[in-house]
């Protein structure tokens, strides 16, 4: 598979521009927060960072096209930088400090490259297509991959609000899969993907998800040995819906969520 080592770097540089951004704004006394027309907030931080990301890209790759949360776009071109500047904006907002900038590469129609930045935390994580997945934290930089659990019985599983369940998918199916788990958790949004690929939970289904919130993960859960589908089980990343895996137990996992 071919190597995207010079997206890779532009992608963790852009990391780091919304970092910058990010780090100065959250707990900031002064932050605005609106509300969409979903009733979800957005923050001048959220803003501030696509408008930064977006005049790297403009600058660097202006062949290319960008997809964000905040400033729109298309996914109808060869290549496509999907964006979400903070993933978790109610966390950050409230002063948790789980959330993320994420950053995707998607080259016709499948990501090749993803960057999940968490700077409050002190995390990075980032793959891509042949390249392997890593993870960054305090003790340096390493090699990640999913975990070994074979039964359901044994797997740790997060979701992100149980409501949304009830709203969007069925709650007795996401039940029916706790009942088969050992322990779950709402690790929630991004977070409990990368702990996916990073083998420290075994299942995180969303039954709800647009393509910024999820396009890194197709390649980093991927590239670090896992699964990635929609609850129907195809293997894209705007279908709407999606479960990452450890692979193992992908497909007993797709049939307890099934209405």
């Amino acid at each position: 598979m071919p190597r995207h080592d010079a997206d890779l770097e532009l992608a963790l540089r852009l990391a780091d521009a919304a970092d910058a951004i990010t780090a100065t704004r959250f707990r900031a006394h002064d932050l605005a927060v609106e509300r969409k027309p979903d009733r979800t907030p957005v923050t001048d931080a959220d803003v501030a960072v696509e408008d930064a990301v977006r005049a790297v890209l403009a600058a660097d790759r202006p062949g290319d096209v960008v997809m964000g949360e905040e400033r729109g776009g298309t996914l109808d071109a060869t290549r496509v930088w999907v964006l979400d500047p903070i993933d978790g904006t109610k966390n950050f907002l409230r002063g948790v400090p789980i959330w993320a900038t994420l950053i995707a590469l998607v080259e016709e129609g499948v990501p090749v490259v993803g960057v999940v930045s968490a700077p409050a935390l002190g995390r990075r994580w980032w793959a891509s297509s042949g390249g392997g997945a890593f993870a960054s934290d305090a003790a340096g930089e390493r090699t990640i991959s999913v975990s070994g659990v074979r039964s359901l019985e044994d797997a740790y599983v997060s979701t992100t609000d149980i409501k949304t369940w009830v709203e969007y998918h069925s709650r007795e199916a996401y039940l029916r899969l706790v009942d088969a788990t050992w322990e779950s958790r709402a690790f929630g949004d991004f977070y409990q993907h990368c702990l996916v690929a990073e083998g420290a939970i075994d299942l995180a289904p969303e039954c709800v998800a647009n393509p910024w919130d999820i396009a890194p993960f197709q390649v980093l859960v991927t590239e670090a040995g896992g699964r990635f589908t929609s609850l129907e089980g195809e293997e894209r990343y705007d279908g709407g819906s999606v479960l990452t895996s450890n692979g193992h137990l992908h497909e007993a996992a797709l049939k307890l969520l099934a209405r």
